[in-house]
């Protein structure tokens, strides 16, 4: 399977530009922390972050456990779907725990994306260009901001890691800045 193989699977479950621009984060995010770690399964990171999501638009309340279902159904190998649905641990009824780098990275970014983004959101320039880690860690600390991004589960990615959480922080807004505007 290759990115574009991946992408139509997921438009077939996902209309919404908002969980569609979301995948395409999440696969750029994923593709870039690729390069650095594993760049001989570049493809493959993307992919994952591509189809992580697959069932949250239609099946939120079976989110995870339901994307195995739609990525099996779609002759998704074994590997991806278990690394895919393993960012649900803990949160959803995924029975899969981030074991592998990848997979640690898939579930500290998750919801650290969605964050970023809507900090980016109320920045005058609406860049990640020009963001700070300062501006994310004080966001962070806002329990109403952006609530829907659980902050225990970006802590819990970045110790999985053995990162600092301002280092996951740092890391995650050179990756945005890569992909902004594509």
């Amino acid at each position: 399977m290759d990115i574009s193989q991946a992408r139509a699977i997921l438009q077939k479950y996902n209309k919404e530009p908002f969980h569609l621009r979301h995948a395409d984060v999440v696969s750029g995010v994923m593709r870039y922390f690729a390069k650095e770690f594993d760049c001989e399964r570049e493809e493959y990171w993307a992919i994952v972050g591509m189809l992580h999501d697959i069932d949250f638009e239609l099946y939120p309340q079976d989110h995870c456990v339901k994307g195995e279902e739609l990525l099996r159904a779609e002759g998704v190998e074994d590997e991806l779907v278990r690394s895919a649905m393993s960012h649900g641990w803990g949160l959803t009824g995924a029975k899969h725990e981030p074991e592998h780098f990848m997979e640690k990275v898939l579930f500290a970014c998750d919801e650290l994306t969605g964050l970023i983004g809507a900090v980016t959101l109320m920045r005058p320039s609406k860049s990640v260009q020009d963001l700070e880690v300062s501006s994310v860690r004080k966001k962070f600390k806002d329990k109403k901001f952006a609530a829907g991004c659980s902050r225990d589960t970006i802590v819990q990615g970045a110790q999985m890691l053995g990162w600092e959480l301002d280092d996951l922080f740092h890391k995650t807004i050179a990756a945005m800045r890569t992909i902004e505007g594509c």
